[in-house]
């Protein structure tokens, strides 16, 4: 039996991905419409910190927005990081992103000042931006690594968002988003994958039938 070509199977992880994040994208300005026929109702469902109303925003937040603006501002982030997040695997992309949106939701929750309702993507663009950059760090791939540097460069300037200080952004969100990122890439990473390129190969293994 012979082994089927990575480079095969590569468009079609590519696709995938690229299915996913726009079907992700397109979720986001459904439910936009839909708040805005709603009068905004859907805004409720974000999150209102150490409120029993407000665990169940941790579910919605990342998905709703305050307006056409502040969707529009995390479309075309949420677009290219979510397709690069889940370009090298399309299920540990939605286990990474679940960290994230568990993680980020949380700690807005605790953190957050009382009174306050938090929603938005930017929660999930931060824990994307972050894992993307720490990843190849972990699994030492040079594929990673580069496109860690890359979007870092191109994307690097948004992590000053994590630092308090404009009115009406929620630096909780940001901050803890990166958390939630920077743990996926740790506890995501596999470290058999490392062990396996610096041992030989087994020749047996190589043969075809």
């Amino acid at each position: 039996m012979s082994q089927a070509s990575p480079t095969r199977t590569q468009p079609t992880h590519w696709l995938r991905a690229g299915l996913w994040a726009l079907g992700f994208v397109a979720l986001l300005w459904v439910l936009e419409a839909t708040d805005y026929i709603s009068g905004h109702q859907l805004d409720t469902l974000g999150i209102v910190p150490r409120t029993d109303a407000g665990l169940l925003g941790i579910a919605f937040a990342p998905v709703l927005h305050f307006g056409w603006a502040h969707l529009y501002g995390n479309t075309l982030p949420a677009l290219i990081l979510s397709f690069l997040v889940l370009a090298s695997g399309v299920g540990r992309g939605i286990v990474a992103t679940i960290i994230i949106w568990v993680v980020g939701g949380v700690g807005v929750w605790l953190m957050s000042p009382p009174g306050s309702i938090t929603a938005g993507t930017s929660m999930l663009i931060f824990g994307w931006l972050v894992y993307l950059i720490l990843r190849g760090m972990f699994s030492h791939r040079v594929g990673q690594i580069i496109i860690g540097v890359l979007i870092f460069l191109a994307y690097g300037s948004l992590l000053l968002g994590v630092l308090p200080g404009q009115a009406g952004v929620s630096w909780q969100g940001h901050l803890f988003g990166a958390v939630g990122g920077a743990l996926a890439a740790w506890l995501l990473h596999d470290p058999s994958q490392k062990a396996a390129q610096k041992s030989p190969p087994n020749k047996a293994q190589k043969k075809a039938a």
